[in-house]
Formats: structure tokens, C-alpha cells, sequence
């Protein structure tokens, strides 16, 4: 999550909101980092998660991300979510809740909905405090 916060605040620095994604291989190896870019992309597809699961796709060469771990310094979206699923990555680990938009819980239930046919195993919390202050400040800052 340390990694995910670097990335979030690499984000943060280039004008973005602060938010960060890194996948580890199923030995832990890191295979591929993102942040957001969706203003400097002009994309708005170009989540932290979003990022890091193309690059990873790139790496491995495969669309397919079994037995990986997805490290997010904020809740997923439904976009993400769904994203996240079709790559069948195993774990997601995630901060900071996102009341307005979150996909895990907060909002919708777009993760391991039972119709699915794949499941991930959730961890939510992880660094909830430091990220969430991260995001606090960001906008706070902004208004």
C-alpha cells in the first residue's frame, strides 16, 4: 500500500486527485503501478486501477490476471470494479472507503455480486486513515 501511496501522490503532484494502484504477482513481485490521469489523458477510463491493470496486461501478455493482488489507496468504482473482475485478479486491497462512488460496499456491490462467476477476495481499510487524509487535503485544498 506504501507503493500505492507513492503513486497517489505522483498523481497528486501532476494536478490529478490523489490516487494510486500497484498489482503484485502471485510471488509478490510488482508487476505494473498506475495513478490517475484521467485530466492529463483526457480519459475517463484513466483511473489509478484502470492504469495499472493495462500495464499489467502488458507485462504479463495476458488480459488475465490470476492469482495477482490489486493494492488501491481508494475503494474501486463500478468501472474498476468490473474491470478488476474480467482480469480475474485474486486479492484487492484497498484504503480508504469512497462514500460517493465506491463499488465494494460503500455505495454499490459491484464486487463479488453472488451471480458472478468470479469471486476476489476483499480487504478494505488498509492505510484507511493516511490515504483518506490524503484525499481530505487534496480537495479541501481545491475549494
Amino acid at each position: 500500500m506504501l507503493l500505492a501511496m507513492e503513486q497517489a501522490r505522483a498523481a497528486e503532484e501532476a494536478g490529478e486527485v490523489p490516487v494510486g494502484a500497484v498489482i503484485l504477482s502471485p510471488e509478490g513481485e510488482v508487476v505494473a503501478c498506475g495513478e490517475n490521469r484521467v485530466l492529463r489523458d483526457s480519459d475517463p477510463t484513466a483511473h489509478a486501477e484502470m492504469v495499472a491493470l493495462r500495464a499489467a496486461g502488458r507485462v504479463l501478455g495476458n488480459y488475465r490476471l490470476p492469482g495477482c493482488t490489486l493494492y488501491s489507496t481508494l475503494e474501486p468504482c463500478s468501472m474498476c470494479s468490473g474491470a478488476i473482475l474480467h482480469a480475474r485478479v485474486a486479492r484487492l486491497v484497498f484504503a480508504a472507503s469512497d462514500p460517493k462512488a465506491g463499488a465494494c460496499g460503500s455505495v454499490l456491490e459491484v464486487m463479488n455480486h453472488p451471480r458472478l462467476n468470479h469471486q476476489v477476495e476483499l480487504v478494505g481499510g488498509v492505510l484507511a486513515l493516511e490515504c483518506g487524509q490524503m484525499l481530505t487535503e487534496f480537495f479541501r485544498a481545491r475549494r
